[in-house]
């Protein structure tokens, strides 16, 4: 029953937060990294640990993503115009923008307090009462300092998911330090499950770089659209109507997407321009639809497919014909088959 209620609100978690599908599990190894240099930050700085560490878990993919793991670039920051040290280049608004590089995380964590404690635009933000997570999720977004309209409660949301105000109650004194986050209670009363389900854990998907204009996939007019964009914006601009976009990408009618992704503005194909598809790690069959151009009930056919599904990473898809065989399956699906009893 343990696992099954580990399932259940694993999920849950995941879900409850927009726009964010990584495992809590992952979550809370990233709070108990960074946890107290956050801590210390606040301190030093008066940014307080909870917007610090929700900002870090949102920024990084919990400590996945592709810019912090070339970068240790923690909080998304630019080059900007005053940076001497080292970069990267990696495409976020644009084309391969200049972001900063450090040597190590704390590097990451101590610029991004001078950062904001050293800048005019969010100098209102140290007015407000540390203790009120919500003005300073809000006042972060007025300032600029993301593009995403459903940034604020993306970070209000792991804040409160994740209990990280305790971590700013602890750096003004107001709360000795404990173990009572609700993930890490899971995770030391599955453990065993936990390190099932956490090394099968899909990681997330190295994306091409898109053009910021239309372009055509599989002689197919696309677009890629950025996480919070408004759906029913997309369908007035390109003069296609709501229902037939969420038709075209095989969507759920939702007003904003949860993530950056391709969105289409015709009816795809049935077949690929490609013979084959080698799925990539941590890539589902939806992805591989849009990133192919194909429409989801061809690729499930030609593969001997259902769509809950999960082709193992390496494995071929058959995009023109009917492959001869279906592909071998992620552990992921044997593991969810095996505690559902099947």
């Amino acid at each position: 029953m343990k696992i099954l209620r580990f399932i259940f609100l694993l999920v849950s978690f995941v879900t409850a937060i927009p726009g964010y599908a990584q495992s809590p599990v992952v979550i809370q190894n990233y709070i108990e990294t960074y946890m107290e240099i956050a801590i210390a930050e606040m301190q030093r700085t008066g940014v307080p640990a909870s917007i610090k560490l929700a900002q870090g878990i949102h920024e990084t993919t919990a400590g996945t993503s592709d810019l912090v793991r070339r970068s240790n670039n923690h909080f998304g920051i630019k080059c900007k115009s005053n940076w001497t040290g080292e970069s990267v280049r990696h495409t976020d608004d644009a084309l391969n923008e200049c972001f900063r590089k450090y040597n190590d995380p704390s590097q990451s964590y101590r610029d991004h307090s001078d950062f904001l404690k050293g800048s005019s635009r969010y100098a209102s933000l140290f007015h407000l009462d540390p203790m009120d997570y919500s003005a300073w999720a809000y006042g972060l977004k007025r300032a600029g300092y993301a593009t995403n309209p459903k940034y604020p409660q993306i970070i209000v949301n792991l804040i409160e998911t994740y209990q990280l105000q305790d971590y700013t109650m602890i750096a003004l004194g107001k709360m000795n330090p404990k173990e009572n986050n609700i993930a890490k209670t899971i995770v030391e009363e599955n453990r065993e499950e936990v390190s099932i389900a956490v090394a099968n854990m899909p990681i997330p998907v190295q994306r091409r770089d898109y053009p910021k204009e239309e372009f055509k996939i599989n002689n197919t007019r696309v677009i890629y659209v950025a996480a919070g964009t408004s759906l029913l914006a997309v369908a007035q601009q390109y003069n296609i109507s709501l229902a037939r976009l969420f038709e075209f990408n095989e969507l759920e009618e939702v007003e904003a997407l949860a993530n950056d992704q391709l969105i289409y503005l015709q009816r795809k194909r049935k077949t690929g321009s490609n013979e084959f598809h080698t799925v990539k790690q941590g890539e589902t069959l939806k992805d591989v639809a849009q990133e192919e151009g194909i429409r989801m009930e061809s690729l499930l056919e030609y593969n001997h497919l259902q769509n809950y599904m999960q082709p193992a990473p390496g494995e071929q898809l058959y995009l023109r014909t009917k492959a001869p065989a279906m592909p071998k399956l992620a552990k992921t699906e044997v593991a969810t088959n095996r505690v559902n009893g099947l």
